[in-house]
């Protein structure tokens, strides 16, 4: 009928057919070429493959950093409404808590978040899970550079054994560490001798947030209200195996994978390795 167009008008032609205008048009609309087709598709795979934790901003990311897609928030807010597609994260729940002065070991860090080259600061906590009345403790150490986990303990019990393997294993032989300075709050195991002497025999600075300061060591925290946002909030864990597994799986996600507005939209490790020529 497209080409008998060019001669006829298009009521003569619906006329002579028996065909109805709506239908004639349903017809036509359904020929027309969707131009965003590829980017739904590449969208929903985004999507998925964070388990359902990137908006559109880190989704723009994506697009752009590993795709070459440029493409405004506008339209891909548009097309995830087309798509039925959200991001479910719970949004964080922050406690404000009074700062007293620090007392035992000064706070070193002073807040300076973000480090210029890997390995210059580090920041340590731990964090609790519930799980069936029963308690599992993550440990965690990151570096304020890129935000990387560098090494991470899981346990059923909050000691200083805790903590020790996850120092030790955030440590490689391969890596600079001198005038490492490593930041945590006041708790008690980082007060301990046996990991104070493990600093100084390793000739790392030790530095402490200010007693009742969250905010001293807002990176680990924020990591943990993230990690707890993005699975247990989201997914059904419903044993202490199954958490583990989630936490194992998600660490590696985070530090490979899951990209950062602040790192410019990318992963860590992606960020790390970008950056290391330019860095030497």
């Amino acid at each position: 009928m497209k080409e008998l167009r060019q001669k006829y008008l298009l009521k003569e032609l619906l006329e002579i057919s028996g065909l109805a205008k709506s239908v004639y048009y349903y017809y036509e609309k359904q020929k027309e070429v969707d131009k965003y087709h590829e980017v739904k598709v590449m969208i929903v795979d985004i999507f998925t493959t964070s388990k359902g934790t990137y908006g559109y901003r880190r989704i723009k990311l994506v697009l752009q950093n590993f795709y070459n897609i440029k493409i405004s928030y506008k339209t891909i807010v548009k097309l995830m409404k087309e798509l039925h597609i959200e991001c479910k994260v719970r949004k964080k729940k922050y406690r404000y808590i009074s700062q007293i002065s620090n007392k035992i070991t000064p706070n070193l860090l002073k807040r300076k978040f973000r480090q210029e080259k890997p390995n210059q600061a580090w920041a340590t906590d731990v964090t609790e899970f519930r799980i069936n009345r029963k308690r599992l403790y993550l440990s965690v150490i990151q570096d304020l550079y890129n935000g990387e986990v560098k090494g991470y303990q899981i346990s059923r019990s909050q000691n200083q054994d805790l903590i020790m393997k996850t120092l030790k294993k955030s440590i490689s032989r391969d890596e600079d560490l001198s005038k490492l300075l490593i930041h945590s709050d006041q708790g008690v195991l980082y007060q301990s001798p046996k990991y104070r002497n493990y600093l100084k025999k390793s000739s790392f600075i030790q530095s402490m947030s200010a007693k009742g300061s969250a905010y001293d060591n807002a990176v680990v925290e924020s990591f943990f209200g993230t990690l707890k946002c993005e699975t247990i909030y989201l997914q059904k864990v419903k044993s202490l195996q199954d958490l583990i597994k989630t936490i194992d799986e998600y660490i590696y996600w985070y530090n490979n994978e899951r990209i950062k507005l602040t790192l410019g939209g990318y992963s860590p490790v992606q960020y790390r390795l970008r950056n290391h020529q330019m860095l030497k």
